[in-house]
């Protein structure tokens, strides 16, 4: 796959709700690990929080029970979103390879790069979205 940044690119695959697994899920609402999934689920996306601790204490938000790794969830993700800091990234790429399917793309938050870990992604044919919010651009697409 590519590394996506043109417009057209991200308004592809923003195009139509999708299973979106959020690495890095905060319970709290004032925070944007929270609060971006949420919004994507009145638009109508799937979501699906990752962070071992909720799922430690069967924790369920948006009508999905949290999930400790990537590789735990049924049929996959289309889209993994990483709200985890960019030095940490590259820990989560052998959870995210593990996924089955594979995802179509990994999106890594706003103010979140990790070039190495993104090259390998798409060596493995995973699209990579960096420094990007996934709000703001799927606002800019209504």
């Amino acid at each position: 796959m590519t590394f996506l940044t043109s417009p057209q690119d991200i308004a592809s695959l923003l195009a139509r709700p999708s299973t979106v697994a959020v690495l890095g899920f905060h319970p709290d609402p004032g925070r944007a690990a929270h609060f971006v999934p949420e919004y994507l689920h009145r638009q109508g996306f799937k979501i699906i929080p990752v962070n071992p601790q909720l799922a430690e204490r069967s924790e369920s938000y948006f009508g999905h029970r949290a999930v400790a790794t990537l590789a735990e969830i049924p049929g996959g993700a289309d889209i993994v979103e990483v709200f985890r800091r960019s030095d940490k990234v590259a820990e989560h790429l052998p959870d995210i390879l593990a996924m089955q399917p594979l995802p179509r793309a990994v999106w890594l938050q706003k103010g979140i790069r990790d070039q190495i870990t993104a090259e390998a992604l798409a060596a493995h044919g995973i699209s990579v979205v960096q420094d990007r919010c996934m709000l703001t651009d799927h606002r800019s697409l209504t």
